[in-house]
């Protein structure tokens, strides 16, 4: 288990996307985090208490987690130096990047010279099966997106604060770095040898019969050039019986290529309904969120209305206007009527 509360890393970063990691952990334990760390070149906050290592032992915190997500997720010199300064300064250290803590002799020196604990989030676990797309028991939701990094995350957890909310068993099956640290498990699905894809996400989410719904994290997008591997072998593990569409208006180009245009709503929602019935025939749609954060609130539920139209399913920010539209919706299409539910005489 990793130690908290946590002292967040920002670094040099000036990549609001990618502080995600750093992001996610401040929204959803906010309880577990007690400041942040960062560099005079970063332009970036999360609103937490700017403090150096020494600080924030002071203040408590346990491990400092390198909450970083850029394309490749190698570990420079600056992370090294910093993680390294944490270290002496008694803390632990956690990191979801590709690069891997136990892979620099000087932290791994480090650590065992000051008793401390380096922790690599991304280590898939070494039994996964080859996957094998046979239908299991159990209600599943996998949210998708036009591009990497446009709400995934946020939109899965949403969705099952906001079904608990409303009595409906739910949870949160983490499949990347950042959910994997709010939860306290999961898969790191873009660590998995290709092979093993969609086999780690049927041992993440296995059969249940409780009633209850896995909501799976999405990865990437099948129309991202770099990534679309690890989103069809997710859809094809994921054997969902629904799936959320998530998208950022104001995104013009895909993550890390703005060479490649952002796909349209209905092609994307198409390409993975199609793909999705390779393992469940009876997928189906039941919402689209919308990362409205760069428009006003006016702007923001005017698109969401005209998206609801244009596609016939309900829209909405999960994170700034809730989830119960899309809630309502798979209520409709999957519990069963108080009339259907009752036993028969």
């Amino acid at each position: 288990m990793i130690a908290s509360p946590y002292l967040l890393y920002l670094g040099h970063s000036n990549d609001e996307v990618g502080i995600k990691t750093s992001r996610g952990l401040a929204v959803f334990r906010p309880d577990d985090c007690v400041g942040e760390f960062r560099h005079d070149d970063c332009g970036l906050t999360l609103g937490l208490p700017r403090m150096d290592f020494a600080q924030a032992v002071q203040a408590g915190a346990r491990t400092l987690v390198l909450g970083l997500a850029h394309a490749g997720g190698n570990m420079g010199d600056d992370l090294v130096r910093d993680s390294l300064a944490a270290l002496e300064a008694g803390l632990d250290v956690a990191s979801g990047l590709h690069s891997r803590l136990r892979d620099e002799p000087a932290l791994v020196a480090a650590a065992e010279r000051l008793g401390r604990t380096l922790h690599d989030v991304r280590d898939p676990r070494p039994d996964i099966p080859v996957g094998n797309g046979r239908k299991r028991a159990g209600r599943r939701l996998l949210t998708v997106g036009t591009d990497c990094s446009v709400g995934k995350m946020y939109t899965t957890l949403c969705l099952e604060r906001g079904m608990r909310e409303r009595g409906i068993k739910a949870d949160f099956r983490a499949t990347g770095q950042t959910g994997i640290l709010i939860a306290g498990s999961g898969v790191p699905l873009d660590a998995v040898v290709a092979d093993f894809i969609s086999g780690a996400i049927e041992q993440l989410s296995p059969a249940r019969d409780d009633g209850g719904w896995d909501l799976i994290e999405g990865q990437g997008s099948l129309f991202h050039p770099s990534f679309a591997g690890v989103s069809m072998g997710l859809l094809h593990g994921a054997q969902p019986d629904a799936l959320v569409l998530c998208h950022d208006p104001a995104r013009v180009g895909m993550r890390g290529l703005p060479h490649y245009a952002m796909p349209g709503l209905k092609e994307t929602l198409e390409a993975n309904l199609w793909a999705a019935r390779l393992t469940n025939p009876d997928v189906r749609a039941v919402g689209i969120a919308l990362n409205t954060s760069k428009l006003s609130r006016a702007d923001a539920e005017r698109l969401c209305a005209e998206t609801a139209d244009q596609l016939g399913l309900p829209c909405t920010d999960p994170f700034a206007m809730g989830v119960n539209p899309i809630i309502d919706r798979i209520i409709e299409c999957f519990e069963p009527s108080p009339r259907e539910a009752m036993p028969s005489r």
